[in-house]
């Protein structure tokens, strides 16, 4: 007889499973993993953690949106599981139908139909479509289907920056809605009770209030996705446990499996609904082109990094005058829009930002310098005055400009600052795949740095050549240049 297993929901955030303790022992098996870095956690060193998780915990409960990854499992292995998941009936004519009666300015593109569809089908998907492709749309259409249609009264969207809120609020008027009435924003200084059928609000905004709070929103959406694993932002989805709808959107995710059976768990499975080379190809997103640009050091520097640490490196690099010459150079000689992304302010922003107003051979270039500590309000004026431009530099920090920022008159971008991370290169890129009527294509220029010596690679290195494998695998075209730095 085959063995059964049962999946119970608790809530809508909140499952528990109903097994034998050998199947118990399978499930669990299959749902621990190696977190990424742990060797490095105090927890670990002092062996008080293993540097496992596991994604069902000591009473067999699991984030609801594992069920269907547990149905496949159980199916692979011939178990008998039973679980209540019902699908919501939404025919393709009704969905065209529904969009017709908006009355929306321009046309809906066929991945925003589908992903639409599939949010709706499914009350919980993870939709992966490519940075530029449309999200807000996406977004605007479902909570409008899920109001219409007496599905959700109270949507919560949770979006990472204060930006994030105005440009969502701002679109969903560009797409006729009275937004004064429908949407309702949470930042500093405003009031946290929801008070019209759509909150967005950025996490930071809402961390703090207790879990009786989120048990009035039934359906929640997560913009850039890919940030949800934080444990702040965990407890905010997770606490919704009224929430049917729960839609997770992305442009990437990282590589680790506990990252990716996180948000699966939070907004279940994932669903793509587009790749920047296709919309490439549709002619939806710019032409794109990266011109990697290895700077080429002397044997005595390549050696005196030698066997230093990460930091020391990243130190001798921000610091080094010709090559700070040469990204000041390379973007003063470019004519059209440039966004130039550091990582360290002090270090290397600051630097570039004089370098750059000391040697610009035209007084009236506008150059901007932005970081954390730079107001909301003068973000957002910069990015409108940057759209009315021919030639402006925006200087700004990967952790303010590379997630979320519409910048449609954006022709270049300069990496100054090396970097691994898959979701921060391709989120960085994004900045210049919007359309303008003023833009063919976006050029990216990526600053690499070959300290090699004997035969042996340095950190930033090995970090050019992920980026490298992470245009590959999306089909970006590059070309590598080699550049002898001069003194």
């Amino acid at each position: 007889m085959t063995e059964q297993i049962e999946i119970v929901p608790l809530n809508e955030s909140h499952s528990t499973v109903l097994c034998s303790e050998s199947a118990t022992a399978e499930i669990r098996s299959y749902l621990t993993f190696e977190v990424p870095g742990a060797k490095f956690s105090p927890a670990y060193k002092a062996k008080h953690w293993n540097g496992t998780v596991c994604m069902m915990d000591r009473n067999n409960k699991i984030l609801r949106g594992l069920t269907e990854t547990l149905i496949n499992w159980a199916k692979d292995r011939k178990y008998d599981l039973v679980h209540n998941e019902e699908e919501y009936e939404f025919s393709l004519q009704e969905a065209i139908d529904f969009i017709k009666n908006l009355n929306l300015p321009f046309e809906v593109r066929d991945y925003q139909v589908a992903a639409f569809i599939k949010a709706i089908r499914r009350k919980r998907r993870l939709i992966l479509s490519a940075t530029s492709s449309g999200k807000s749309l996406i977004i605007y259409l479902i909570a409008r289907y899920l109001y219409d249609n007496n599905l959700s009264q109270c949507l919560l969207v949770v979006v990472p920056t204060t930006s994030l809120v105005n440009q969502l609020t701002l679109d969903f008027r560009d797409y006729g809605c009275d937004s004064d009435i429908f949407v309702q924003q949470i930042q500093e200084g405003t009031t946290k009770t929801p008070n019209r059928p759509v909150v967005v609000s950025t996490w930071q905004s809402i961390q703090d209030q207790p879990k009786k709070y989120f048990e009035q929103f039934d359906a929640i959406i997560g913009d850039e996705a890919h940030l949800c694993g934080a444990k702040k932002l965990m407890y905010i989805i997770s606490s919704c446990i009224r929430a049917r709808y729960r839609i997770g959107l992305t442009g990437t995710l990282k590589d680790s499996k506990v990252h990716k059976l996180t948000l699966e768990g939070l907004f279940g499975r994932p669903y793509k609904a587009s790749t920047a080379k296709s919309l490439m190809d549709k002619g939806h997103i710019a032409n794109f082109e990266i011109k990697a640009l290895l700077l080429k050091y002397g044997p005595a520097e390549a050696h005196s990094v030698q066997g230093k640490e990460y930091r020391d490196e990243i130190d001798f690099l921000v610091s080094h005058e010709a090559r700070n010459r040469f990204i000041t150079n390379l973007a003063l000689s470019l004519e059209t829009n440039t966004l130039v992304l550091f990582k360290l302010v002090e270090k290397h922003g600051k630097i570039l930002v004089e370098l750059l107003e000391q040697k610009k051979f035209d007084p009236n270039r506008k150059i901007f310098y932005v970081h954390g500590g730079t107001d909301v309000d003068d973000r957002e004026e910069i990015r409108r005055i940057v759209e009315n431009e021919k030639n402006a530099i925006i200087v700004a920090s990967l952790g303010v400009f590379s997630t979320g920022v519409n910048i449609k008159n954006l022709h270049n971008i300069i990496f100054a600052s090396p970097s691994k991370a898959r979701i921060t290169i391709l989120q960085s890129i994004g900045r210049g795949l919007r359309l303008s009527p003023n833009k063919e294509k976006a050029v990216l220029f990526d600053i690499a740095d070959d300290l090699r010596y004997r035969g042996k690679k340095n950190y930033t290195y090995n970090h050019f050549l992920l980026r490298l494998q992470i245009y590959t695998d999306e089909q970006f075209p590059y070309k590598i240049y080699d550049v002898r730095l001069n003194k």
